[in-house]
């Protein structure tokens, strides 16, 4: 692995709240104790960091701006052409070895715990959000094939992965369809060669990386119905779809009927290409046979099932990528508003006296306050939810990882929808103390809110995710789920009672917001009336993510805990102001599904 570089203070992350987040709050370091981890220690886990910030600053970030402008166009071609500086910046992440950085040591991977994975990963997403999801989408393609594939697909497309010679995508949706897969028609017909394979045909829509020509080959996993199969989700299965097929030897073979529709035009993510797929069309007949070449995926029907595993952790990856960009936003607004001299003190009477920095008003501090408040806490959040990872597939008792698969399961909807919800809200407020530059082109945070304002409907609308969260989470084997979530939370607000008056009360408000929440889950669901019970599942979600957020909070409070400093003070104001400003916006939520309001599921679509 390269050696990085000492770097200044970065407004990409703080590297000083990634090290109290992953030593003080998580003890990263006590993972070098379990058998996985044995050969490796926290000075790994530095370098490992260091060395995503150098190569995040020196070629993610630079051409951040420049992947905005020139967003990828198609050619005369039909070939996707992109900024030229995004191939060399993912050669550098490549040679690092960063995309088998939690992967096997046994596929070529460096075997690091999932929680440094995603520390890691959070540079690139802070830097350059377009393209980090290339690698960022080819991970979590590879991982779900070592879940669920064959020893043969493992060697035969995530060894290549893992060099970086192959990217990967998912190809979920389709124009007719969008978020109901259910409606998938793209269909896979057995192949005629008899071989096991199948025949692709049909189209998919939003495939984020779907073409490109910054790797050997691309690797798409396709959902698709087999014939005979049952309607609706049940009848979906999985393949693998290659741009190119690949033989025995490893070697590139025919191109694959896999070929670029269209490329859309988006308001953020620019510099990832968004395109429309053909599969089946007829451009390339490989085999002298009609139909893309696909490889079925464990077992037919079994699809989606399959594809949420990638889609899971796309989710909980969507959710750092909004905390990366309401960070680095919360950052730059932070320098701007300490170097921009603007106005006086509301008690200066003299005109002529010296302006003061925007930081010295108090609005200016009440937004930088709830930025720090939201981008911290849903760091915080994420990696947390990267640890449980950890934890699921590496603690000491099958007991122990039981229960943190289950916590991540209820934890994935609130991870993924809160971040996106209110690190774009910190991204509004970096553009407001910027003023009338914040909405220019000569400062990032205008960039930065664009790119952020697509997370909330990445991977899951925010609906979806609230539907999610209280249909299936909160219920799941009879409440417990959330009843894991409740046990986690009181053995924080156990601590915290104990640890000095102040702690103490913002334990037992946060006992009585969680308290509410569980009595309010019944009532939702006491008339068994699905769909008067999802009516408000928003509201739900975005109390619920409060609350886990205000635990979060209680426990950086408990991490930093007799510490003094700047730091750790910073982390105490934090901490009081989301109680004090944040944890209160969840009563009237709370009060609102209490009464089973109908005002949304009664309206009708002529009164608009």
């Amino acid at each position: 692995m390269p050696q990085a570089r000492t770097t200044s203070t970065s407004l990409l992350l703080s590297r000083r709240d990634l090290q109290f987040l992953l030593y003080e709050f998580l003890k990263v370091e006590e993972l070098t104790g379990r058998p996985r981890f044995a050969e490796q220690s926290r000075e790994l886990f530095d370098d490992v960091l260091a060395l995503a910030e150098q190569i995040a600053t020196d070629q993610f970030a630079p051409h951040n701006r420049t992947a905005d402008v020139h967003e990828p166009v198609m050619d005369e071609r039909g070939r996707v052409v992109l900024t030229p500086e995004v191939a060399p910046a993912l050669r550098a992440f490549i040679d690092a070895g960063l995309i088998g950085a939690s992967m096997d040591e046994a596929v070529g991977g460096m075997q690091l715990p999932h929680v440094v994975t995603s520390a890691a990963f959070a540079w690139f997403q802070a830097a350059n959000i377009g393209t980090s999801a290339y690698p960022f989408l080819t991970v979590a393609a590879a991982n779900l094939l070592l879940a669920c594939g064959s020893a043969e697909q493992i060697e035969t497309w995530v060894k290549p992965m893992v060099e970086g010679r192959f990217f990967g995508t998912m190809c979920l949706s389709e124009t007719q369809a969008g978020s109901s897969l259910a409606d998938v028609t793209t269909r896979a017909e057995p192949s005629a060669s008899g071989d096991g394979s199948f025949r692709i045909f049909g189209n998919k829509m939003w495939i984020s990386a779907g073409d490109h020509e910054l790797s050997d080959n691309i690797v798409h996993l396709v959902l698709a119905r087999t014939p005979g199969g049952p309607p609706g989700v049940k009848g979906i299965s999985l393949f693998i779809v290659p741009r190119f097929l690949v033989g025995d030897d490893g070697e590139l073979g025919e191109r694959n009927d896999v070929v670029l529709a269209g490329v859309n035009h988006k308001m953020g993510y620019r510099g990832t290409v968004n395109t429309v797929l053909g599969f089946g069309e007829g451009v390339h007949r490989p085999g002298g046979e009609a139909g893309a070449v696909g490889y079925l995926i464990g077992e037919p029907n079994r699809g989606l099932a399959y594809m949420f595993h990638m889609m899971n952790e796309a989710r909980i990856g969507v959710g750092m990528g909004a905390t990366a960009l309401g960070y680095t936003g919360y950052l730059k607004s932070l320098e701007y508003a300490r170097q921009r001299p603007q106005g006086r003190p509301v008690a200066a009477k003299d005109p002529s006296s010296p302006q003061v920095a925007l930081i010295q008003h108090a609005d200016v501090k009440r937004m930088l306050l709830a930025q720090k408040s939201w981008v911290e806490g849903a760091l915080a959040l994420v990696l947390f939810c990267g640890k449980l990872l950890d934890d699921q597939h590496t603690a000491e008792t099958g007991e122990a990882r039981e229960r943190a698969a289950l916590l991540l399961d209820v934890l994935t909807p609130i991870t993924k929808s809160w971040p996106s919800q209110w690190c774009v809200a910190a991204n509004d407020l970096a553009i407001q103390i910027h003023g009338g530059y914040g909405y220019t082109r000569e400062h990032d945070v205008e960039q930065h809110y664009r790119d952020n304002r697509l997370n909330p409907i990445h991977e899951g609308t925010h609906g979806i995710q609230a539907m999610d969260l209280l249909g299936r989470k909160a219920i799941m084997q009879g409440g417990a789920g959330l009843g894991l979530l409740v046990d986690t939370l009181s053995a924080t607000i156990a601590q915290a009672a104990d640890a000095g008056d102040e702690p103490a009360r913002f334990a037992a408000e946060l006992q009585a917001a969680l308290d509410r929440l569980v009595q309010v889950t019944a009532q939702v669901w006491a008339p068994l009336d699905p769909e008067l019970a999802l009516a408000n599942a928003t509201a739900y979600l975005e109390a619920a993510g409060h609350i886990v957020v205000a635990w979060i909070w209680l426990e950086q409070w408990l991490a930093a805990d007799g510490k003094s400093g700047d730091f750790y003070d910073g982390k105490r104001q934090a901490a009081r102001y989301f109680f004090t400003y944040e944890l209160p916006r969840t009563g009237p939520q709370l009060d609102l599904l209490a009464r089973l309001d109908r005002t949304t599921l009664d309206m009708q679509d002529g009164w608009f």
